[in-house]
C-alpha cells in the first residue's frame, strides 16, 4: 500500500510539473495569451490608421476641396487675389 501511495504521488508530481512548467504548459499559455492581446491592440491601431488613410484617399480623389485644404495648410498657398493675414498671439 505504501508503494502505491508513493507511486501515485510521483505520478501526480510529474503531472503537475508538466502542467505548470512543461512544453505548452500554463506558463507558455499565459505568455501566448499576453502576446495575442498585444497583437490584437496593434492590429486595431493599424485598422484605424488604414481607415483614416482610406477616407483621405477617397476625399482626395473626389474633390478639389481636399487638395486645396492640403495646399493651404501644408504648403502655405493662397488663391490669386486673396490677402493672407497672420495673427500672432501675445
Amino acid at each position: 500500500m505504501r508503494m502505491l501511495t508513493l507511486l501515485l504521488l510521483a505520478v501526480l508530481s510529474w503531472l503537475q510539473y508538466d502542467f505548470w512548467l512543461g512544453k505548452n504548459g500554463m506558463l507558455d499559455y499565459l505568455a501566448v495569451k499576453d502576446n495575442v492581446a498585444v497583437q490584437q491592440q496593434a492590429n486595431a491601431e493599424l485598422a484605424q490608421r488604414n481607415q483614416q488613410m482610406y477616407f483621405e484617399i477617397n476625399d482626395l480623389n473626389r474633390g478639389q476641396e481636399a487638395i486645396e485644404e492640403r495646399a493651404r495648410n501644408e504648403l502655405g498657398m493662397i488663391r490669386p487675389g486673396e490677402t493672407f493675414f497672420r495673427i500672432v498671439g501675445e
